[in-house]
């Protein structure tokens, strides 16, 4: 299909490190109530188990009526993405899940662009308040036995997610690492210029399915159909060719006209998974 192929010089390319203006996402405490968990607190606070345990030195899930939590080290990092940042690199940075991330600001793809910004939160003690854990009140026996059992329960339910989790993450891995992998120069192109039907090689309609990842190729190089992890793009299909597309070359589809400016040229790597 015919491309409008968007290129930018070095000059052009927003970039950022990253930032830290923090503003507070929640304020003052939450005294715990019958019936709460840690999970049910930070649904309702719009945080996370792991920010309520880091705010308040907490070593497990564990918690009891009465008992009162601090929310106001609770914090949100603003990050502006650099050229190179994906959601993998900006949660290792700050300690983070990509899943968290894309909750937080509403993103449905691993797909970043530099010069967004994103809202980060992070778990950091307030320079007042001193590292000593919080003091419980005295719980009645009968409530602890029954607050511990279901504490137990949202424990097991929390390491078996995260055991999951891990599991698909390094399947993942593997995958990538057992495939073909190259340095290529990478552009990207929009369905949306003048004269281009819309519909890749393949057959795959990109008018009707903005938020496909699909790479055009050299056919000789990397097959069609074929499955390839992109760097700073993620997992996409070999199904569209071009004229200009020859040897370690690639084109990236993206929505819009603006991101394929914001993407320009790069060397980026590919790793062919199947």
């Amino acid at each position: 299909m015919k491309k409008f192929v968007f290129t930018l010089g070095t000059t052009a390319i927003l970039s950022a490190g990253f930032v830290g203006a923090a503003s507070a996402s929640t304020s003052g405490t939450y005294e715990v109530q019958k019936g709460d968990t840690l999970w049910k607190i930070a649904q309702n606070h719009n945080v996370s188990v792991d920010e309520l345990k880091d705010a308040n030195n907490l070593t497990s899930t564990l918690i009891y009526p009465n008992q009162t939590l601090n929310l106001s080290s609770i914090k949100e990092i603003v990050h502006t993405v650099k050229r190179g940042d994906t959601l993998w690199s900006i949660g290792q940075h700050y300690g983070v899940t990509v899943e968290e991330i894309k909750e937080w600001n509403g993103l449905t793809s691993d797909l970043v662009f530099p010069g967004e910004q994103f809202k980060i939160k992070t778990a950091q003690a307030a320079q007042s308040q001193t590292a000593s854990a919080p003091v419980a009140k005295a719980a009645p026996q009968a409530q602890q036995s029954q607050t511990a059992q279901a504490q137990q329960e949202q424990a097991a339910q929390e390491q078996t997610q995260k055991e999951q989790a891990a599991q698909q993450q390094q399947q993942a891995a593997q995958q990538q690492a057992s495939g073909k992998s190259m340095t290529v120069e990478a552009t990207a192109y929009t369905a949306n210029c003048a004269g281009c039907s819309g519909t890749t090689a393949t057959g795959v309609n990109l008018k009707s399915n903005p938020n496909q990842r699909v790479i055009a190729v050299d056919p000789s190089v990397i097959p069609l159909g074929s499955k390839v992890y992109v760097e700073g793009y993620g997992q996409a299909v070999a199904a569209d060719t071009g004229g200009a597309i020859k040897g370690n070359r690639i084109d990236v589809f993206v929505s819009s006209d603006n991101a394929a400016q914001d993407w320009g040229r790069r060397s980026v790597k590919i790793t062919v998974i199947d």
